[in-house]
């Protein structure tokens, strides 16, 4: 009996060849791209969630309250607490800190790599597991001079060779010897480096509680209450400093350091999670297109079967045979989607790999994805399989045998409802993605501020430091450098901020506890060389004018903040320093260019000036600028490769997540809309055929092949505009909700939602009337043929 019922299922199938196709590609598509999009949410939760003592793993971060009264959150810590932690909270297993990721020259024998890497407490290794191939294990930063390679770094070091307590000289300058070599990091963590070294200037900051250096981290004895605990330090900095009363310390769960990264008063509220629920969500949308779209082809076929179902009722079949046989072709029709699927899944990645914003990586192994997909495929072969099994089974022998419709038109059908689900789907993924690359767009056509144009940043690194002074008088010889200038980091990078410790004349006790800034060291010419507008005063000049080591510049941000009028030649009291303001800037974007400019405070310095801004002559051509400054640097720095970045594709980094966001809502919106159109052209297939002596009379009767088409045409386009009105207050919540992250936004417009209409419209025709028009050009004679 089982034999017989596939024999028959598979006869049938392959009877209906081009229905089948068409169901079981437009199937395949969808659960291609669902198995896709669930390995990479897989992957995203993932990130820094594989370690042992995963749950009791956390980073300290800071609240810090604003003069808005506006909580801010950072991750940046001061150099005492670690040790404090320890020895105050027995709850501590361990502690440690980690020092901003640097790049360094690592040398062996005459073999240089330049590689990036920490430098952390000893205890680091401690707190996170990483596997240790060779050497020592938690103890391998033990030693001042010791240092924890990974197993890429060490094969481009030492190759072959066994690399334990071999030494190396990093920067040129002091000998490390190697005591462990770990695995590779895996792809699912925010850690970055391939060497570790131990901290080396904790005797700077070792007592400084109003400094913000390093990253903590903490490992919590297992059972601790994280909500008792984080209430019992939140008071511990103002304890410390009073200087520092303004920020409260609590422990974030490692587990979510890479999914939340967006707060609000002090809660994490979103971040790159907002990524992976709008990804998973899309993938559901997709899944349900690609079941209605099953469904909907398989309903269709399922009516046209009424009289085999009559004959078999009347040769003896009951309704539970039938039942069986319906639900077995459906099945065995969502298998063999399956099968394509999985097809696709090892084809797609490749073929899409410049479009893909991800890695897709499938673990034959993953047992939960395997019982999750196969799961998939027999729920909608039996959902698919219902309709006909249960309703056309049900019907009298006479009247499957009549002929004609078995349903009376009443409002919509289940096709009906099904066609103006899908395209409701597939419009809001249209709709939102118009919105979204129309916010990137608005937020680069933005007013930096300053002109990224030919302007690049090269870091000052072995012993271009020394020789500085050397380097910028050669450049500025060169025709082809407009400018340069020397600062602390890249323009692009909003590194520090302080408050809570400045004070000025006339300034409220408000004002004074509440103002913070965002820091940048600069050492002269950096309006000219950046090209910001300078609205009072005059720049910097540090190589010049030594005395303006206690000089400072403010954007207009600040000078508001502070009420300051005629602020040029006032003072402004930082860290029992006195500063003199010699000039006004323009604001301009350092941070996130979607939010509002904060108040910024541009000052001098002697230490830590690691980047180098150079002005290109416009006049000059790049790559022999590009040639001439690499000479230069090579002159006086020749153990180091030359390095360097455009500003404009830094800035344009800022942007990533976004453009990622926007790449995958059109990727899958695009295949939404092809799998719907794949689902139209079976069903204008399949009415065409069900009315074909209606359009030989038609025809006969003096009816145009344009009047056929447009017959055939409009009940599809009417559901398609019907989406549309019930599509377009969804996408605008949806969009509303997202829009509401930005400080600087668009605001929804009618043309987004009438663009996604008329695209969605175009496709409807084009699919459709093709269709139509091949069964409105058929000779009458042959549709009204009956032998």
């Amino acid at each position: 009996m089982i034999r017989n019922y596939f024999k028959t299922a598979w006869r049938n199938l392959w009877k209906n060849k081009s229905y089948s196709f068409i169901n079981v590609i437009g199937l395949a598509i969808g659960l291609a791209a669902v198995f896709i999009i669930a390995l990479w949410v897989q992957h995203q939760f993932r990130y820094d969630n594989f370690y042992s003592h995963q749950d009791d793993l956390y980073k300290v971060r800071l609240k810090t309250t604003g003069a808005d009264n506006e909580v801010y959150v950072g991750d940046i810590t001061s150099a005492p607490i670690a040790p404090y932690f320890e020895q105050e909270y027995p709850e501590v297993a361990s502690a440690a800190r980690m020092y901003w990721s640097s790049d360094a020259l690592l040398a062996f024998k005459d073999k240089s790599v330049k590689s990036q890497g920490n430098e952390v407490d000893p205890s680091f290794l401690n707190i996170f597991n990483f596997p240790v191939l060779q050497g020592a294990g938690a103890d391998a930063l033990a030693g001042t001079h010791h240092i924890v390679l990974t197993k890429s770094l060490a094969k481009s070091l030492f190759g072959n060779e066994y690399p334990i307590d071999k030494v190396i000289v990093l920067d040129n300058d002091q000998p490390y010897k190697v005591t462990a070599v770990l695995d590779d990091l895996p792809s699912y963590t925010d850690f970055n480096f391939s060497y570790l070294i131990p901290l080396s200037n904790t005797d700077t900051y070792g007592t400084n509680w109003r400094t913000n250096t390093y990253y903590t981290f903490v490992r919590l004895k297992s059972g601790t209450n994280i909500q008792a605990f984080n209430e019992k330090i939140e008071n511990l900095i103002a304890k410390n400093s009073k200087e520092s009363a303004n920020n409260q310390a609590f422990l974030f769960p490692m587990a979510k350091q890479y999914l939340y990264t967006r707060f609000e008063q002090g809660k994490a509220v979103g971040g790159k999670i907002d990524e992976v629920r709008l990804v998973a969500v899309i993938g559901i949308f997709i899944l349900a297109i690609a079941a209605f779209n099953f469904v909907n082809l398989s309903t269709a076929r399922g009516q046209k079967r009424a009289k085999e179902v009559g004959v078999r009722k009347v040769i003896g079949a009951s309704r539970i045979t039938l039942i069986k046989q319906f639900l077995l072709e459906s099945i065995m029709l969502s298998t063999f989607a399956g099968v394509v699927a999985l097809l696709l899944i090892c084809f797609m990645p490749p073929l899409l790999g410049s479009l893909l914003p991800f890695d897709v990586r499938f673990e034959a192994g993953d047992l939960t994805i395997w019982s999750t997909f196969v799961a998939f495929i027999l729920l909608t072969g039996v959902f698919a399989g219902l309709y006909p099994a249960f309703f056309l089974s049900g019907f009298a022998v006479s009247k499957t045998l009549k002929g004609g419709s078995l349903t009376k038109k009443a409002g919509f059908n289940f096709r009906e409802v099904l066609v103006v689900l899908q395209f409701c789907i597939a419009l809001v993924l249209i709709i939102s993605t118009i919105v979204i690359r129309t916010q990137i767009q608005h937020t680069q056509d933005r007013n930096t501020g300053y002109d990224k144009a030919q302007l690049i940043e090269i870091p000052l690194e072995g012993d271009a430091p020394a020789h500085y002074e050397a380097i910028r008088s050669e450049l500025l010889q060169h025709r082809s450098v407009a400018s340069v200038a020397r600062t602390g980091w890249s323009i692009t990078i909003d590194g520090s901020s302080a408050g809570g410790d400045f004070s000025w004349e006339g300034a409220t006790p408000e004002q004074t506890a509440n103002t913070y800034f965002r820091l940048y060291r600069a050492e002269d010419n950096l309006v000219k060389t950046v090209g910001l507008n300078l609205i009072d005063g005059r720049d910097l000049d540090y190589i010049r004018l030594p005395s303006d080591s206690a000089s400072i510049l403010l954007n207009q941000a600040a000078i508001k903040a502070m009420g300051l009028k005629n602020p040029v030649g006032q003072t402004i009291k930082w860290n029992e320093k006195t500063y003199t303001i010699v000039g006004v800037i323009d604001d301009f974007i350092i941070g996130s260019p979607y939010d509002q400019v904060r108040p910024m405070l541009i000052y001098t310095s002697k230490y830590y000036m690691a980047n180098m801004l150079v002005k290109i002559n416009t006049q000059a051509g790049v790559k022999s600028s590009l040639t001439a400054i690499e000479n230069v640097l090579k002159k006086f720095n020749p153990t180091y490769p030359f390095d360097f970045k455009f500003v404009d594709q830094r800035f344009a980094e800022k942007f990533n997540d976004q453009q990622q966001t926007a790449q995958l809502t059109f990727i899958f919106s695009a295949l939404a809309i092809a799998i719907s159109c794949l689902g139209l052209f079976g069903l204008i297939a399949f009415i065409a055929e069900t009315r074909i002596k209606e359009i030989g009379i038609r025809k006969v009767l003096g009816a145009s092949v344009w009047g056929i088409v447009m017959m055939l045409s409009k009940d599809f386009v009417k559901l398609v505009v019907l989406a549309l009105f019930i599509a377009s207050p969804m996408a605008w919540w949806a969009m509303d909700n997202w829009l509401a992250d930005f400080t600087y936004r668009i605001e929804l417009a009618w043309w987004m939602f009438a663009s996604a209409g008329f695209g969605a419209v175009l496709m409807t025709m084009l699919t459709v009337s093709g269709q139509a028009l091949r069964a409105a050009t058929n000779n009458p004679i042959d549709s009204l043929r009956d032998e």
